[in-house]
């Protein structure tokens, strides 16, 4: 036995524990999480174009007041738009919008307009940005706080409307690297 203030020794010819997880190890230890797949989505106020990404890192934070956090990578696309643009939405897709959950996960495209196009879509009453019809889930927040973490930035926002348009569907999942569902 060791007490708190005591660590147990190391067993002869060890190694010296590392600093930490590689970026591999963290990824393949993580991956073994279900997470729901969700499509996060903003209107840009100054082009007035859409703008959607595919999103497995969205949370509940609070009940009261109403919170949610969305983390994006530092210096991306949507998190640029998001230090801009106050407010933004979030569908959490069925099992039936993997195909819409691949086209805003791929990397390196030049715009959104063509992947909105043939998505079916309305816009949000009270954020402005889309939000995909027959979504399991919608809300449409308000950013409150900006956090620095890593090489990501935490987006807390305050939820403005929430609605279930399909309380019985099947939500869309991402484990070990892929789309999964129930079942």
């Amino acid at each position: 036995m060791y007490s708190s203030q005591q660590s147990p020794a190391a067993p002869a010819g060890a190694a010296p524990a590392a600093a930490g997880a590689t970026p591999d190890e963290f990824r393949a230890a993580l991956g073994q999480l279900a997470a729901g797949v969700s499509l996060l989505t903003a209107h840009d106020p100054e082009d007035g174009e859409d703008a959607g990404m595919t999103a497995t890192s969205f949370l509940s934070v609070s009940l009261d007041p109403p919170l949610v956090l969305v983390s994006l990578r530092t210096d991306s696309r949507m998190d640029e738009l998001l230090s801009r643009a106050g407010t933004w939405a979030v569908s959490l897709l069925g099992e039936e919008h993997r195909t819409l959950a691949s086209r805003f996960a791929m990397k390196g495209r030049l715009g959104d307009r063509l992947l909105f196009a043939d998505a079916a879509w309305h816009r949000g009453a009270h954020a402005g940005a889309p939000l995909i019809d027959g979504a399991l889930a919608t809300v449409e927040c308000r950013t409150e706080q900006r956090i620095p973490a890593g090489d990501h930035t935490l987006v807390l926002g305050r939820v403005l409307a929430a609605e279930v348009p399909a309380p019985g569907g099947r939500p869309l999942l991402y484990l070990r690297g892929g789309y999964r569902t129930l079942g």
